[in-house]
């Protein structure tokens, strides 16, 4: 919105008018297709695949958040000559979870960005530093409500080439809400470089070498946050409506959502990587040397994942609503919920699908209240038919229509 491209607003940003709805559309110009969304499979959550794995970096650069495998592409594109600059977000200089977009063009440039910023990213604002400057290969790498809008515009941004890496997002927010839920979820926030929620059902905080916290790592269960305070203030309005946390339009993508936890630190730990279209495969292919591949791992369990599904989308709305919990489980009550649920619920990609399925169906409620009335019509356009698809699967006696008749 900050260039002179917010004229195209209104089309490109992914919260307003069609928004999402316009995924199965972009998904044929940029991957020749849109995503096959059969029951069977997976694309239907997961997005237009032509390989998913699993893969460490084992040579991992300092700063990053996981491996660096994001870096890594991002080094050797530039390296190589094959793009001659990258998009990507650094940090402000006193402030290294706050997010600063650059446009980098050399090594330290794009090392300075390794490591996720969880809060807002104005990305697309470095656009006109691009067209000053003369470039015309670009990488590009960023989350997916910041690739639909690339995405939405490429063709008028006069590019020769356009290579789009991206990441996994769920429910960003602004930075002030980032120091709550990081006072909420750490005995020490002000440390705290980069977390995760793990497949383990706890969060996994990483803090700065000599900190209070044991080995500078901390792992907190989910059931331990206090929800109801957390429910407002701490995820972004906008990222209640998103129902693209796969990145469904970037050439290849690489997250964690889908990898179990393997008892180690995030730096050493696998991420997974899906391949979306030849220049996805480009970006693999470069840095094809320093991977250490796998295949992924699908485990459905004993617990199901479509019961957790049901309860944690309960569990959230009653806490949106201010009717949850005032305090987090004590601890070690939390500690056995998550150790039971990591042993006996899904883990690998029936994890991811959990995940996926819970976030789009109460992003649905959110949308349908926010919308409601006379906007109903508009807030359907916004939902993308496989989020749509989820919905019906969960709504078939009717549950997910109760839940949107809950009074506020």
């Amino acid at each position: 919105c900050d260039t002179k491209h917010i004229a195209s607003v209104k089309e490109a940003c992914a919260f307003l008018g069609e928004g999402m709805g316009r995924m199965g559309a972009l998904e044929e110009v940029v991957h020749g297709r849109r995503r096959n969304e059969s029951a069977e499979n997976d694309e239907a959550m997961f997005g237009v695949t032509q390989d998913i794995f699993y893969a460490t970096n084992t040579r991992p650069q300092a700063g990053v958040q996981w491996t660096g495998i994001v870096t890594e592409m991002a080094l050797r594109a530039l390296e190589e000559g094959v793009v001659e600059g990258v998009i990507c977000t650094s940090a402000e200089e006193n402030d290294r979870l706050a997010a600063k977009p650059i446009l980098a063009t050399t090594r330290d440039e794009v090392l300075s960005s390794g490591g996720v910023k969880p809060c807002y990213s104005p990305t697309l604002s470095v656009l006109e530093e691009v067209e000053a400057r003369g470039l015309k290969r670009i990488m590009f790498i960023g989350v997916g409500c910041q690739v639909q809008a690339l995405r939405s515009i490429e063709s008028a941004l006069g590019l020769e080439k356009l290579y789009v890496v991206g990441t996994n997002c769920t429910d960003n927010g602004d930075r002030e809400g980032l120091d709550k839920f990081l006072k909420a979820a750490s005995s020490s926030p002000e440390t705290v470089v980069g977390y995760e929620f793990m497949q383990d059902y706890r969060v996994h905080l990483k803090h700065t070498k000599g900190s209070t916290i044991e080995n500078d790592y901390e792992e907190v269960p989910y059931f331990c946050l206090p929800s109801n305070h957390l429910a407002h203030g701490v995820i972004g309005e906008p990222c209640r409506s998103c129902f693209d946390y796969t990145n469904g339009l970037a050439d290849v993508v690489v997250g964690y959502m889908a990898v179990p936890w393997r008892r180690m630190e995030m730096t050493k730990h696998a991420t997974y990587v899906t391949v979306r279209n030849d220049r996805g495969r480009e970006m693999v292919d470069l840095v094809r040397d320093r991977l250490s591949r796998e295949r992924v791992e699908d485990h459905r369990g004993i617990i199901g994942r479509e019961g957790l599904v049901v309860q944690t989308v309960e569990a959230d709305d009653l806490a949106y609503f201010g009717r949850g919990p005032d305090q987090g489980a004590p601890r070690f009550v939390g500690e056995l919920i998550a150790t039971l649920l990591e042993f006996l619920g899904p883990r690998g990609m029936e994890f991811a699908r959990y995940s996926i399925e819970y976030h789009y169906i109460r992003n649905y409620l959110h949308t349908m209240r926010t919308f409601d009335g006379v906007k109903t019509k508009d807030a359907s356009q916004h939902i993308p038919s496989y989020a749509k698809a989820i919905v019906e699967k969960y709504n078939k006696a009717g549950d997910v229509d109760k839940l949107l008749k809950v009074e506020k």
